[in-house]
């Protein structure tokens, strides 16, 4: 109902709606007025956590979060709903497209391949920080497309490397990762749009629950269903027993390189859920995002664990990748549970700096899904200064 109203005011304003559209959906803003409570944050100095508490950096001002409320109110659930449910969202993605191609005619960054034993990992900068990517058979020359939101750079890609592009994987129903499914699959005539039912994303034709497993020729990839950002999240594992290789993780954006997605469609206890998933997988499990987020959310560890040597031998060099312009995926999740907050809501210095505090009540996963949404709560305030 909202939403319907919403529309309806929308009607007779033009410019002034799309601009202020356009605004809302750039994130959500900070809350000036609990900014007058403020409070010192502390946090243990290693990543093992067993340190006396540090102080944590002076760049992050406390505002106590206000119990029981979705840290994505902010964002607008009338608004939330006219870009995931009617055509204001897809002209936004549209006007997306068209800058990022003006502005990167060859892509936001340089990216290399990943070969292993006759399987090609091919990551494509598309918009202004996303990535799809092509996961090819090179025997069978056959490929499988994840997210793959601008058609023409996806189908330049499929034609440079010489394949057929047999499956599109999509993990959910953001514009800007779903966005090309109709383009390529009608190009494609014998191609698979995957993704879930709960998402409505376009063009779907096979729908997959949890556990589902996609083959494509010596390919093999299980899809896990991780909600939290959407209703129907899914990630897709590409097992890597058949290559003998290394399992790659294709994450969409339930997790990125020391960060995770916002909660839009769901409570902290669901994202909570999802990334326990993921971190049931193998240490050596390659991390491939639906973004470039990395310096930034690199930057947001260090105000909440600034002693945390593995974060700053991270961010050194992602520094040096982004100075050339250069990918920085895949991570492995090794390396993401020894920076990545969002992966440590375990870590008892996070737990007693910015966790409900003494005397609470209540079991372990509760205390872990509080600090989750306190976490996503200050980087959201954090990218918004």
């Amino acid at each position: 109902m909202a939403a319907v109203v919403a529309a309806t005011a929308l009607k007779g304003r033009g410019a002034r709606n799309a601009r202020v559209l356009r605004g809302i959906l750039s994130g959500a803003t900070a809350n000036k007025a609990s900014q007058n409570r403020t409070r010192a944050l502390q946090s243990h100095s290693s990543p093992e956590c067993k340190e006396e508490p540090e102080p944590l950096s002076p760049e992050l001002e406390y505002i106590p979060r206000k119990r029981g409320k979705n840290p994505m109110k902010a964002v607008g659930l009338a608004w939330y709903s006219l870009y995931t449910r009617t055509w204001l969202g897809y002209l936004f993605y549209r006007q997306q497209l068209r800058r990022a191609r003006n502005r990167y005619p060859k892509g936001h960054s340089k990216t290399q391949p990943c070969l292993f034993n006759g399987v090609k990992v091919l990551p494509i900068p598309v918009l202004s920080d996303n990535y799809s990517y092509l996961i090819i058979d090179t025997q069978a020359r056959l490929a499988v497309a994840v997210d793959p939101s601008d058609p023409r750079a996806v189908q330049a890609s499929i034609e440079k490397e010489g394949v057929t592009l047999v499956a599109i994987l999509c993990t959910h129903k953001h514009w800007d990762h779903s966005g090309g499914n109709r383009d390529l699959s009608r190009r494609h005539r014998d191609c698979r749009v995957y993704g879930s039912p709960q998402d409505g994303i376009p063009y779907l034709t096979h729908p997959l629950c949890h556990q589902d497993v996609v083959s494509v020729g010596q390919l093999q990839i299980r899809a896990l269903a991780t909600p939290g950002h959407t209703q129907g999240h899914l990630v897709y594992l590409l097992d890597g027993e058949p290559y003998k290789g290394p399992s790659c993780l294709f994450s969409g954006d339930l997790l990125f390189l020391s960060g995770c997605g916002r909660t839009f469609e769901g409570t902290a206890e669901t994202m909570l859920s999802s990334l326990d998933t993921v971190l049931g997988l193998g240490d050596d499990t390659l991390l491939w995002p639906g973004h470039e987020y990395a310096e930034e959310n690199l930057g947001f560890a260090g105000v909440v664990e600034p002693e945390n040597l593995a974060r700053e031998r991270k961010l050194q060099w992602v520094q040096r990748q982004r100075m050339e312009r250069k990918s920085t995926c895949p991570s492995t999740l090794g390396e993401e549970r020894s920076y990545n907050p969002f992966l440590r809501t375990h870590c008892l210095a996070l737990q007693e700096a910015l966790g409900p505090g003494p005397g609470s009540v209540g079991d372990d996963d509760c205390s872990r899904a509080q600090l989750l949404e306190e976490l996503r709560r200050l980087k959201d305030m954090h990218k918004n200064k």
